[in-house]
């Protein structure tokens, strides 16, 4: 079973830790900005273009036009400079490690050390060839029935899923207790459209697909490879047919089924789920009697059941085979790691050129031992001052909130207080975990990378079944430290920010007040605000899923959501390709409210004072262009179309426009009027908060 972390609202897409950056960047000088001399990179902007007609070229444009992605990067851009700064520092922490005696590290340093030169021999990979995984393999050829197929499935060392899969999470409703969450899963693809929307580009992809699956069983040694590949896509497509939209996959209400262990098997007789759950580890029993799980997509799991059941087990072997081959290629000979960057990276995203492997090996590193490295990040790059800015800067943005919320004219005085209760109990993480995680019982070991992979899903396995009938860990971080990322936890009513954001452009110590508000400030107002949106509005000040608004609220909450929306829907990032508005909603709702309620904490803080003009801009000017900086970025089409169909946030470009063109401040600051491509009316503006 895959590792099923909280449930979280975070700034960017999980996807997008594959995307790049121009150059690698230094540390802000003392008492310089890094972002020309207040915070915002002038050169870079495009006067020729009206903010009205476009702001994300207005600030960008001439930025955009000589930005050149890298070959090894899906795209470029403000986020990706953080990310490869963030590889840069990890790398130079391993690096520190080898360069001191083995014998005066502590076992975690050790370990540390041990994994990322176990990934960087890349010659010690290839002479082993397929030798670590061989035992894998024939175990995978050898099941026999659709029960030793479940159990495979279950299997947390081999970490695959089949139609589908789960993990521990936290109950919606009872935001105390651990759950088993079970729902559609085991697409090779990165979502159900590519196998199912009729787009010429995607019908390519769907060749290609094929044709990699081929090639994977070709190099493993399999015969009949065009034939295996076809039954995998085959399968993989009626899985696909059967799975839930994204839109609806994100709405609370509809993902949460609570049910037995035996309505679950009544529910999808034809899954063999008691072998399933033998492997995991998981009793189908706990101290209160029969174990509960929670569904999500409920209407699909039968019709994945029927699926599960009418495939020979000949086709699961090589389906299982193509998703073992897929998740462990990093990890084998170079042809493997080549053929699935080749599919993955190349035609699906555009990169041409792999990331350095000392760039990947720092990436394996946080993704397997993240807070034993975060622990030597932060002692390295995070000081206590910039947590404390980090604090103030959200204490006020929460005053902000409060501020807000007791003014709303759409509000009901009965909601109004639950608000305000909600926002009054909100828990803020900043940096880094007050503790960081015991990884003692981690074995890694030079010679054995397969294995040490194995191994880590394995502990971070037990980890989590070992508490799951005990209450939950409220001090857990789901990112660590050199993430360069934030997100909201709602069942935690919680906020967290790891040390890698508190940085350029986002935040600068040195630069303009007005910079940071609009920067780091609009993140944190991003974050709270989703415990507002469409979906955060579900859940209460304790983190349990429960209804606290008024009818006519909700109402009104959800008629300013649908006009949202429908401005979302008429973005067409490439030709024909729009973006959908319902799977976007939460974040761009939390974009919406971040900038509205970042920019009067900002006003706040002026203390009833008039801001300067600096370079002639007025405080709200370089507030807003501070924005339009953050989103800073350039995409190849493959992975912009990626994005679109699978990420539920919208692409740069449209962050940047969707927020400001709903705030009646910027209209204010910048001019915009009717006959600008991206002027609204001011009653078609949605104003949340």
């Amino acid at each position: 079973m895959r590792r099923n972390t909280i449930v979280l609202a975070a700034l960017l897409g999980s996807a997008c830790i594959a995307l790049g950056a121009t150059a690698a960047l230094t540390d802000t000088a003392a008492n310089h900005t890094q972002y020309g001399t207040w915070g915002v990179e002038l050169s870079g902007m495009d006067k020729s273009v009206k903010p009205g007609d476009n702001f994300f070229m207005f600030v960008n444009g001439t930025w955009y036009k000589s930005a050149v992605i890298p070959p090894d990067r899906a795209s470029t851009g403000s986020f990706q400079n953080l990310r490869i700064l963030s590889e840069t520092r990890m790398n130079e922490i391993a690096a520190s490690l080898d360069a001191r005696p083995y014998d005066q590290l502590t076992d975690d340093e050790k370990k540390l050390r041990d994994l990322y030169d176990a990934f960087l021999d890349q010659k010690q990979i290839d002479a082993k060839g397929l030798a670590p995984a061989k035992k894998d393999l024939a175990y995978i050829a050898g099941l026999k029935t659709l029960d030793d197929v479940a159990a495979a499935m279950g299997d947390p060392r081999l970490q695959l899923d089949g139609p589908m899969g789960g993990g521990i999470g936290i109950d919606e409703k009872n935001p105390d207790a651990y759950a088993i969450d079970l729902g559609q899963a085991g697409l090779g693809m990165p979502d159900r459209d590519y196998y199912l929307k009729d787009d010429p580009t995607l019908a390519a992809n769907r060749d290609a697909y094929k044709k990699h699956l081929a090639a994977m069983f070709a190099l493993a040694g399999y015969s009949d490879p065009d034939k295996r590949a076809q039954g995998v896509f085959d399968l993989e497509t009626k899985m696909a047919q059967a799975d839930w939209a994204n839109e609806d996959r994100r709405d609370e209400d509809k993902i949460y089924n609570p049910m037995s262990f035996s309505q679950l098997k009544a529910l999808t007789p034809q899954f063999s789920w008691d072998a399933y759950f033998k492997t995991a580890g998981i009793s189908t029993t706990a101290p209160a009697g029969e174990r509960q799980v929670i569904v999500a997509e409920k209407s699909a799991l039968p019709k994945l059941s029927q699926i599960f059941a009418e495939t020979p087990v000949a086709v699961w072997r090589d389906y299982l085979t193509a998703h073992y081959l897929h998740t462990y290629a990093p990890f084998l000979p170079k042809a493997f790691d080549d053929e699935d960057f080749a599919f993955y990276s190349t035609t699906l995203q555009g990169v041409t050129q792999q990331l350095p492997r000392t760039a990947r090996a720092a990436h394996l590193l946080d993704n397997t031992m993240g807070e034993a490295l975060g622990k030597d990040y932060v002692a390295k790059y995070f000081p206590p001052e910039a947590k404390a800015k980090a604090v103030e800067l959200v204490n006020n943005l929460l005053k902000a909130y409060d501020a807000d919320i007791r003014t709303l004219a759409w509000m009901t005085p009965t909601t109004r207080e639950k608000a305000l209760n909600k926002l009054h109990h909100f828990g803020v993480k900043i940096g880094y975990p007050d503790h960081w995680r015991d990884y003692s019982a981690l074995a890694i070991k030079r010679d054995d990378l397969l294995g040490d992979i194995q191994r880590a899903a394995v502990f971070d396995w037990n980890r989590q079944l070992k508490r799951i009938d005990q209450p939950v860990d409220r001090t857990e971080w789901g990112m660590t430290p050199p993430t360069v990322n934030a997100y909201n936890n709602p069942q935690g009513n919680e906020i967290v920010f790891p040390a890698a954001i508190m940085q350029p452009p986002f935040f600068d110590p040195n630069a303009d007040d007005a910079v940071n508000y609009g920067g780091i400030g609009a993140v944190i107002g991003h974050e709270i605000s989703h415990g507002f949106d469409d979906q955060g509005a579900k859940f209460g000040p304790t983190g349990k899923l429960e209804n606290w608004w008024t009818d006519a609220d909700k109402a009104a909450f959800e008629a300013k959501t649908k006009a949202l929306g429908a401005q979302y829907d008429s973005y067409e990032p490439l030709p024909g390709l729009h973006i959908n508005g319902a799977f976007t909603m939460g974040e761009n709702m939390a974009d919406n409210a971040g900038i509205a309620i970042s920019l009067k904490a900002y006003h706040i803080s002026l203390g009833g004072k008039k801001a300067s003009v600096i370079d002639g801009y007025t405080g709200d000017q370089r507030f807003y262009l501070s924005f339009g900086q953050i989103w800073r970025g350039k995409l190849r089409d493959g992975a912009l179309r990626q994005q679109v169909l699978s990420n539920e946030h919208s692409p740069p470009e449209f962050r940047a426009i969707g927020a400001t063109r709903n705030q009646d401040e910027w209209y204010a600051a910048f001019g915009a009027k009717p006959g600008d491509k991206y002027y609204l009316t001011p009653e078609s503006r949605v104003h949340l908060w």
